[in-house]
């Protein structure tokens, strides 16, 4: 009996934690609110983080360029299949993000690309924003476009099976001013109006503000304006009612402008990082999902492991990893687009993935760094995809 009334009050405590984090002064009870909750905190389970595999048609072509191989929808198929079959990548891997293509694509036989993920317990995402354009009245600033049809296009990918999505915003910290107002509470209104609209209709919003790295500017102003942006963010998701508990963030590492003269160590870098994450982000949130911002893929895998040292003080989020240059650049130069390869760029993808994962538990080794193309820079100057 004694027992029973434990499980009972465990079960009560349950219920009544639930219904805490769902209610809020400017909503109604949240009907995918255990489901939100749930994906979010399987993409943040220990030694894991995201691979992001979104890229447009445009930007894989990009990438396909770079290694000789025509980009085509065959071609692209081919790819993604590659990355989709890959035998233990659920080990370190809890999320792909996709491009729309990829999501619906077919094989020959009639099966689904994204079978491979789902063998492997791996949460598909969907990117949902439209690209960006020059944000009027600003000095070449940008805002991101796709709100006006995502309710129902988000409603589509979740009935297809897609559990989380993801938004790419932009900022530029502009030379001797930084951001502008309208620049930032462009980002935070859009970033909180797709969240609002993913949670709705069951997607985990991934919230992504991404500083760009271009600029000469040192660690200092760029850790000032991650905590601006991050926080102004924050304060737009609330206004919109948003589910923290069953959200991620997606920021850039506080790294100086590409063209700073100063240099700084990975722990000087994971110091800012933590800090300015530490004054912005609310505890609420399962886990932190970070862009690698054009560093190249041994460089990645380093800052992440420094940022989950000990030292730091108090980080009651997943510091993680979503990348897709930092996963895969190795990954296309041992495939080139020939089928005998995909073995070799298999293993390459096991391996960065490993690294990562082992990041995240503060315990990479750099048993990775002299693979494939793991040294090569990947910064891109007004980087967009």
């Amino acid at each position: 009996c004694g027992r029973s009334q434990s499980r009972m009050g465990d079960h009560t405590t349950a219920e009544k934690r639930l219904r805490a984090i769902c209610s809020h002064v400017f909503t109604k009870e949240y009907k995918h609110a255990e489901e939100l909750i749930a994906t979010a905190q399987t993409i943040a389970s220990p030694g894991k983080g995201i691979l992001a595999a979104d890229e447009s048609i445009g930007t894989i072509g990009k990438r396909f360029k770079g290694i000789g191989v025509e980009n085509s929808r065959e071609n692209r198929r081919a790819y993604r299949h590659l990355l989709a079959s890959t035998e233990g990548l659920g080990k370190h891997i809890s999320g792909v993000i996709l491009f729309e293509e990829s999501l619906f694509e077919k094989m020959d036989d009639g099966s689904l690309l994204v079978d491979g993920f789902k063998k492997e317990g791996i949460v598909l995402g969907i990117k949902v924003d439209k690209g960006t354009r020059y944000l009027p009245s600003t000095d070449g600033e940008l805002y991101t476009q796709g709100l006006t049809d995502l309710d129902k296009r988000a409603k589509k990918y979740y009935d297809f099976g897609a559990r989380f999505a993801k938004w790419r915003a932009v900022v530029k910290i502009l030379p001797g001013k930084g951001p502008s107002n309208n620049a930032i509470q462009e980002t935070a209104h859009s970033l909180a109006r797709y969240a609002a609209i993913c949670q709705n209709n069951g997607l985990v919003p991934i919230v992504e503000p991404e500083i760009l790295m271009d600029g000469d500017h040192d660690l200092a102003t760029a850790q000032k304006w991650t905590e601006i942006v991050v926080s102004a963010c924050y304060s737009a998701l609330r206004l919109q009612g948003v589910l923290l508990e069953g959200t991620l963030l997606k920021p850039n590492m506080v790294l100086p402008g590409a063209s700073c003269k100063k240099r700084y160590t990975p722990a000087d870098n994971a110091a800012a990082t933590v800090t300015a994450l530490q004054r912005s982000v609310p505890v609420a949130v399962p886990g932190i999902t970070f862009l690698s911002g054009g560093q190249g893929e041994e460089d990645a895998t380093i800052m992440l492991n420094a940022l989950n040292q000990p030292g730091l003080g108090y980080r009651p989020w997943s510091l993680t990893f979503s990348y897709g240059r930092a996963l895969q650049k190795s990954v296309l130069a041992a495939w080139k687009g020939k089928k005998e390869n995909v073995p070799a760029a298999q293993k390459m993808l096991l391996l960065r993935a490993r690294a990562n994962g082992d990041a995240n538990l503060g315990k990479y080794t750099g048993y990775a760094a002299n693979s494939g193309e793991a040294s090569k820079s990947l910064y891109v100057k007004n980087y967009a995809y």
